[in-house]
């Protein structure tokens, strides 16, 4: 194998695939990266056995040939050299070593065999679409904040993507849930993917598309099995293995009664929140709302530093209400938000409250409330 491509183009792409590749590893083959000279271009892959991302660049090919080295290391290298250079890849075939070349210096890298190399990617998709880069972001950006981090209930641990008919109409849809608190989304469904099965995207993956999203207007190719999701984006392709569960039916926790509305202008309200809670305790960080006729006060009671309270005005003519929410999952929500003002709804302080931009807005929040 022997190929030279601009150090812009090389970098950009390893930056895409090296990400994957986990810095310790048990499998040799798994800290490496697939070289592939062929044609006119240069083919990378890097995979952790659950994600795979492949992507080409143009690059001027002598001969043809693959090969695997340390990914992290190649990027390291790549990185550091100057801008605009040159560099050549030599080796493969039974060679052991790359030699990397670019103006005066020159490295050496040992080599794995490229057949050992596992691949993710085969397989049926029997299931396939097309939508906006920034219709798959609004999917993802607004729900990844509420997956779960706890291992032992796995099955939450990604985004629960779907198609339902609401009111005649099909919609996908984006759910993530923790348990404390619950992101829902949803965007007309493109064509093709009605009937899709319901899949969760585990949150490596989603943290990798959201990386790869760089031009909001390029479309995504999505493909779908019962085991797998497959996204093209431009020059890559991102595999990855879905998370075998049942997502829990989340329309069971979304309350409908909730009767006590509250409107109040988000950018004072998260910088309210955000002051009082600077007392709060790190593990506690609850916040207490009392409303009453047109008024909010915000409360945060620390035993060891003091309190904390603040009020402001607010479109509220309920019943008044005390109740308290842990500090942190009501500025991520308001964070989430589009428009000017917050619209949340409470039926009573041991109960979930609603939170969205206004009534039939895409995006739907909903968060438990604390003692306190």
């Amino acid at each position: 194998m022997k190929v030279t491509l601009e150090r812009t183009a090389l970098l950009k792409s390893l930056g895409h695939v090296h990400r994957v590749v986990e810095r310790r590893n048990t499998i040799p083959i798994l800290s490496n990266v697939l070289i592939e000279a062929q044609g006119a271009s240069l083919l990378l892959k890097a995979t952790d056995l659950d994600l795979e991302v492949v992507e080409s660049s143009p690059a001027d090919v002598t001969m043809d040939g693959a090969t695997t080295v340390p990914a992290h290391t190649l990027y390291d290298i790549v990185r550091k050299l100057p801008d605009g250079a040159q560099v050549s890849l030599e080796g493969g075939g039974e060679a052991t070593q790359l030699i990397v070349r670019s103006g005066r210096s020159r490295f050496t890298l040992q080599t794995l065999p490229p057949s050992d190399f596992p691949d993710l990617a085969a397989g049926e998709f029997p299931h396939n679409f097309q939508l906006k880069a920034a219709d798959l972001r609004k999917l993802i950006e607004k729900t990844q904040f509420a997956i779960s981090t706890e291992e032992t209930r796995y099955y939450l641990n990604g985004i629960y993507l779907h198609t339902l008919d609401v009111e005649g109409e099909t919609r996908i849809r984006a759910v993530a849930t923790d348990g404390h608190r619950l992101a829902r989304v949803e965007l007309p469904a493109p064509e093709g993917s009605n009937g899709m099965p319901g899949v969760i995207l585990p949150r490596k993956a989603v943290g990798e598309i959201q990386k790869l999203m760089e031009d909001a207007e390029a479309i995504v190719s999505v493909e779908l099995s019962q085991a797998k999701v497959r996204f093209t984006i431009g020059p890559v392709v991102l595999t990855s293995k879905l998370i075998d569960g049942t997502f829990p039916d989340y329309a069971r926790v979304i309350p409908t009664g909730n009767d006590k509305a509250l409107i109040v202008e988000r950018a004072d309200f998260t910088a309210a929140v955000d002051r009082v809670s600077t007392i709060s305790s790190e593990r506690g960080r609850a916040v207490k709302l009392s409303l009453a006729d047109r008024r909010l006060v915000l409360t945060v009671t620390n035993p060891d530093s003091g309190t904390a309270t603040e009020e402001i005005e607010v479109d509220y003519d309920s019943t008044p209400l005390d109740i308290g929410f842990n500090s942190r999952y009501l500025l991520d929500i308001a964070a989430q938000l589009d428009g000017d003002t917050a619209l949340l709804k409470f039926a009573d302080p041991g109960s979930p409250t609603l939170v969205q931009d206004r009534e039939g807005a895409a995006a739907l929040y909903v968060l438990m409330p604390m003692r306190v």
